[in-house]
């Protein structure tokens, strides 16, 4: 089973490095609502993922999953699972009562991850997303 952690200053460089091909910005890991957790076996950096703790006006929050990712060797072995029960956890436990995340529509196997957790898909009809470049 991997072990999932904390990101501090030395592995959110690495893991930024790994998953993302790029310079880690360390104030990520002082920014309010911010979680993030990394898989490892050893030494070796397995899956990760990132989100928000959002805050809503009228005193709840919820949660954003921006992203999980599992390095492909370790497809199959539990840690999608892993990072995403952790980070439902630990949102839940700050004190938010829902999450929401996107996938792509021909994800099968992250799809299957996320029913099997108990995700729906939204129920106020088809969605679109949009970006903006700021």
């Amino acid at each position: 089973m991997p072990e999932i952690l904390t990101p501090d200053a030395k592995l959110l460089t690495r893991t930024v490095h790994t998953f993302m091909n790029r310079d880690a910005d360390l104030s990520f890991l002082d920014s309010p609502g911010t979680l993030s957790f990394v898989a490892t076996k050893g030494d070796e950096l397995t899956g990760w993922c990132w989100g928000y703790r959002l805050p809503r006006p009228e005193g709840s929050s919820m949660l954003y999953l921006h992203q999980l990712e599992v390095r492909e060797p370790h497809r199959g072995e539990g840690i999608g699972r892993a990072l995403l029960t952790t980070f439902m956890t630990a949102g839940q436990a700050d004190g938010a009562t829902k999450m929401f995340l996107t996938t792509g529509a021909d994800n099968t196997p992250a799809r299957a991850l996320y029913d099997s957790v108990g995700g729906g898909l939204a129920t106020q009809g088809p969605t679109v997303n949009y970006w903006f470049l700021l």
